[in-house]
This record gives structure tokens, C-alpha cells and sequence, in this order.
């Protein structure tokens, strides 16, 4: 949520060539789901900078930007984070899979048959949903979200669920003073985690050496 429907729109611009990148230094076909995250956080900025234009309401840009950051994100992280996983992580993983797909059917369920609202609330865009038993929706969205990047296993996946979990929470401390918020530069720092992780990925597994 940037300040202004400019501000958004040049972020999100950025944060997608970022993603344009990722997906062409990724070298092996399952690793692109996730290499590809970047694009989706883009494309969810330029998003709402439509929103911005439109002075919030309930109108088609409001309810694309609640898609891709409610009932999708939900699903793509978990998804993409298991299939980039090495076989022995990939059990573990089925937790925050499992968990993102039931609360992305929550909240797609929510998102079709109540309508979402975008509000400008000084710098920042607020978004109003009425969800049932909404506790249970943020453990399942973070469970899905940060939990299978900290479980991946790897390194900078691991950096980047700890960015994603510090950002989150200081995402919503701002929102809530209705003050400029970060996650303009939240969703940068995310992208450029993830294009030095998309170049470090190997095309292939080492071959293990042949004992005689």
C-alpha cells in the first residue's frame, strides 16, 4: 500500500521487471512458480494504483487487488515454495499447503459472496471484508505465507520468510497510524530476495560420485 496512485504504479513497475528477471535467471522449470512471485507483487501494486484512481469503492480494480492478496497469495507462496523443495522437505511442506488451500477457499468464498470496499484513509488505502472468525484466517494465511518459507529448508528462503514476518507486522503497525506505509519497499526487498535466489538455484542436482 504506497502513498499515492504514482508512487504505486512506479513500484510496481519495478518490482515486476524485477520479476521479469527472476524468471529468466531461473534455471530449473519447478523453481518458477516462485521465481515468478514478483511478477504477481507488481502487478498487485500496479493493482492498486488503479485503485487509487478511482478514489477506493467497490469497484473491479478493489476487488482484483483483494484476489491476488487474499485467496491467491495464499495458495501461490505454499505451492511454489514445495515445489522448488528438495524430496525431504517436501512432506513437512504439506502443512502450509494444506492450510493455504483451505484458507484460500475461505476467502475466495468470502470475497464472491460479500463485497470488499477500498477506503482512503490518509496515506494509505484500507480495505474492509467482512470475514467470519477472521483469527483463524490470519493463523491459516500466515501459517501458509511465512510458515513454508521459515520450513523450506533453504537458506534464503528462510531470510525471506523472516523479511516477510518483520515486514508484515510493520506494514500493519503503519497502516493502523493511517502513515506512509512500507510496503512499497517491503515488496522491493522481497523481489531482490528473490532474484539472488533465483540466480543460485542449480540447472541440476549434482550427480553423487559412484562408489565402487
Amino acid at each position: 500500500m504506497c502513498w499515492s496512485a504514482t508512487a504505486d504504479l512506479v513500484a510496481g513497475t519495478a518490482v515486476a521487471a524485477i520479476g521479469a528477471a527472476c524468471v529468466a535467471r531461473t534455471r530449473r522449470a519447478r523453481d518458477l512458480p516462485l521465481a515468478a512471485l514478483p511478477l504477481l507483487l507488481g502487478a498487485h501494486q500496479i493493482v492498486e494504483s488503479a485503485v487509487w484512481r478511482a478514489d477506493g469503492g467497490t469497484g473491479p480494480a478493489t476487488v482484483a487487488w483483494a484476489v491476488i492478496a487474499l485467496p491467491l497469495l495464499a495458495l501461490w507462496v505454499p505451492l511454489g515454495v514445495l515445489c522448488s523443495a528438495p524430496p525431504h522437505a517436501r512432506r513437512r511442506l504439506t502443512v502450509p499447503l494444506v492450510a493455504g488451500a483451505a484458507t484460500a477457499a475461505a476467502l475466495g468464498y468470502c470475497l464472491a459472496a460479500r463485497p470488499v470496499t477500498a477506503e482512503i484513509r490518509g496515506h494509505t488505502l484500507g480495505y474492509v471484508l467482512d470475514l467470519p472468525r477472521p483469527e483463524l484466517l490470519v493463523a491459516g494465511y500466515l501459517l501458509a505465507t511465512v510458515g513454508s518459507l521459515l520450513m523450506s529448508g533453504d537458506p534464503w528462503l528462510r531470510w525471506l520468510g523472516a523479511v516477510v514476518a518483520g515486514g508484515a507486522a510493520v506494514c500493519a503497525a503503519l497502516w493502523r497510524l493511517e502513515f506512509i506505509s512500507t510496503w512499497c519497499a517491503f515488496a522491493a526487498v522481497c523481489s531482490v530476495v528473490l532474484l539472488g535466489w533465483s540466480g543460485r538455484r542449480p540447472a541440476t542436482s549434482p550427480t553423487p560420485p559412484v562408489v565402487p
